[in-house]
């Protein structure tokens, strides 16, 4: 009898090793900034789960950590960056991730609390930009188009502030973390903020900026994952669900124009 009790101990440890495993092969965790990015996921996170995914969805606040938790494994796949900072970043920490899909753009805006029109910033006004390579350069090339500085033709995407040759208007520029940009605009006469962290901030990019970037911008917003992940099934089904007419339509209905599909 003992040795019946035993054995069917054995099996039930068995079956609920055997279900615990299924059910963690089923997960898919994915690190995402708040807006519009955890948004979009929570839509379909009810779609995937029809296809017996269960979609986690862990929150960052930062451009930072979601790549370094993704190399170390802690995450599946991250949604929050574009393709030249992902591809700055990879470069400068030696990590070996890459492309799943693009999603969405985020029109990068000049917004002020001060001045309504480009026309009216002051000689020497000083102008917030974010202090990562690719996004700081991002704010640049946008200003230059908007015909407000001259940058080096040679800097191309990883222009700085030194690659400024021409600057009229003596503007004087500070580079910060993206994150606390919008906290500054109170105390500076403009700043460059990230389509995201517009929104977080209750920042309309269509009706507060007073220059935003264009819907045919090649910073479209990726999921990314780690080398030789991007056919997996989960991942393949992740994109199968961002890239659908329902997330399409939910852009095109509840950004207003601060947010793009790119698909």
């Amino acid at each position: 009898m003992k040795k019946i009790i035993l054995l069917l101990t054995l099996i039930a440890v068995f079956i609920g090793c055997g279900k615990k495993e299924v059910a963690e092969n089923n997960v898919l965790r994915v690190g995402a900034t708040p807006v519009p990015h955890s948004e979009l996921l929570n839509l379909i996170k009810n779609d995937l789960k029809k296809e017996g995914i269960d979609l986690q969805i862990i929150e960052f606040t930062d451009y930072v950590t979601p790549n370094l938790a993704l190399n170390d494994g802690e995450i599946d796949a991250n949604f929050f960056q574009h393709v030249p900072y992902l591809e700055s970043f990879s470069k400068d920490r030696n990590l070996k991730l890459v492309v799943a899909g693009k999603v969405h753009v985020e029109p990068l805006g000049l917004y002020s609390k001060k001045y309504t029109n480009l026309k009216d910033l002051p000689d020497g006004a000083l102008i917030i930009i974010p202090n990562d390579p690719s996004n700081g350069a991002r704010a640049l090339i946008l200003l230059e188009y908007a015909g407000l500085i001259k940058l080096d033709p040679k800097a191309g995407l990883k222009a700085t502030e030194f690659d400024i040759v021409t600057n009229t208007h003596n503007f004087k520029f500070k580079a910060i973390d993206a994150a606390q940009i919008p906290r500054t605009l109170e105390d500076v006469d403009a700043a460059v903020i990230n389509g995201n962290y517009a929104l977080q901030s209750d920042l309309n990019p269509i009706e507060d900026s007073i220059l935003l970037e264009g819907a045919n911008s090649p910073y479209a917003n990726i999921v990314v994952v780690k080398e030789n992940h991007e056919k997996n099934k989960k991942i393949v089904a992740l994109i199968n669900a961002l890239q659908s007419e329902k997330v399409k339509k939910f852009i095109l209905e509840n950004y207003k124009g601060g947010v793009v599909p790119a698909f």
